[in-house]
């Protein structure tokens, strides 16, 4: 999935230079590809059986790989665009599938493994970097799709056999006809703490998208052109740690406090290839922005399940999917000369977010009602609380 969604990335500026791409297409194709996702993900979350499924998790595979592959047989801007889009509507089936399987399966397991598992997402980026990296001197953009789709179709092998989630036991009907207690425990009203937290999410979908599109190609204005993709590698080899290491923090300091942390280090990272040239700057932001993006899900979705709102981990994935949308458009007006505008805008995005989340901070509810409170009310009534209701999905 890694592969599949943000190789486009390094291979952008390829395009530009090889295939005459202009900037706006290029967005529109990004807008594309985040359309998709979103599609995907609504997909999942509201037809499950779908992402229980092994053919369908093997379908997808192989479609996302054909996507990969279809991009060099033509110069067709529409039919680019399509293959983006189908390219989200895959990778995020896989994505549900994959996040599902190994929250179930790993339930009974330390903590830390579902993060880890996370970072093959940045485990995939870094490959794709590396392969662009290492096409630059020997192919063009066309070698570059048929090399992600080789790379895509080995990892493939690797994933064929992953078992999804088991469909859920029927729940046991209720002991007496008594009124069934109300599943949710008592506790203070959480509006106000979550619609910070929306807005802050929804922002960071915003920046942290713009950045991910454009950051390559920002870097190879003012840089050597193996910068570029170098850059994207370290991007994904900071990213296969974060999520455990963010969740990891989480058990020492409150997630606002580190979410509002994130995101300012994220936005600095955003905006220094674009106030300072030369390598250096280009390296300190991958890394900064590479360590950051998946970190900054898990804190939102973990504060978002940790204030029992309800549906908080759809509705917040919700906005965040919705910015991912918007980030290209919104940057699109300010790609005419170069992308380093288009990066502070990004930049000043994510720290409107961050000050969200530092509304967020303000009397945030740390201490909650009992998790297992929680779920025996719902047992009570006879209810099986979702996943993203029990914060098995926080780290989603």
């Amino acid at each position: 999935m890694g592969v599949g969604r943000f190789v486009y990335s390094p291979i952008l500026p390829l395009m530009h230079a090889q295939a005459g791409l202009s900037a706006g297409a290029g967005a529109n194709l990004a807008t594309a590809n985040y359309v998709g996702y979103l599609i995907g993900a609504l997909v999942g979350t509201f037809v499950p059986r779908l992402v229980r499924s092994p053919a369908v998790l093997r379908g997808c595979l192989l479609a996302l790989v054909a996507t990969l592959a279809g991009m060099p047989l033509t110069h067709s801007a529409t039919v680019w665009l399509l293959l983006r889009l189908g390219a989200g509507v895959f990778s995020a089936m896989i994505f549900v599938s994959a996040v599902s399987s190994l929250l179930s399966h790993l339930r009974e397991h330390p903590a830390h493994l579902p993060g880890w598992a996370f970072g093959g997402v940045g485990a995939g980026i870094a490959l794709s970097g590396v392969l662009v990296l290492v096409l630059r001197t020997v192919g063009n953009w066309q070698a570059a799709w048929w090399a992600s789709a080789a790379l895509a179709a080995a990892l493939t092998l690797g994933a064929w056999n992953l078992r999804p989630e088991p469909a859920p036991e029927p729940a046991a009907p209720a002991a007496s006809s008594a009124p069934a207690p109300q599943a949710r425990a008592a506790g203070p009203r959480t509006h106000r703490w979550f619609g910070a937290l929306f807005a802050s999410y929804t922002l960071e979908g915003i920046g942290y998208i713009i950045a991910g599109t454009f950051l390559v190609a920002a870097i190879n204005q003012t840089s050597p052109g193996w910068i570029g993709s170098g850059a994207w590698v370290l991007v994904g080899l900071a990213a296969i740690p974060s999520s455990a290491l963010w969740a990891g923090l989480g058990r020492r300091w409150s997630r606002p406090d580190l979410l509002l942390a994130a995101l300012g280090v994220q936005a600095v990272g955003i905006a220094l290839p674009a106030l300072m040239g030369g390598v250096a700057a280009a390296l300190i932001s991958a890394v900064l922005f590479g360590s950051t993006f998946i970190g900054v899900s898990t804190l939102a979705l973990g504060a978002g399940t940790h204030l029992r709102f309800p549906r908080a981990v759809a509705l917040l994935t919700a906005g965040y999917s919705v910015g991912q949308i918007l980030g290209p458009l919104v940057a699109t007006p300010f790609l005419h000369h170069g992308y380093h505008q288009a990066l502070l805008l990004a930049a000043g995005i994510v720290l409107a977010a961050a000050l969200a989340a530092f509304a967020l901070r303000i009397g945030f509810p740390h201490a909650m009602p009992a998790l297992h409170t929680v779920a025996r009310a719902g047992a009570a009534s006879g209810r099986e609380l979702p996943a993203a209701e029990t914060g098995a999905a926080a780290d989603a």
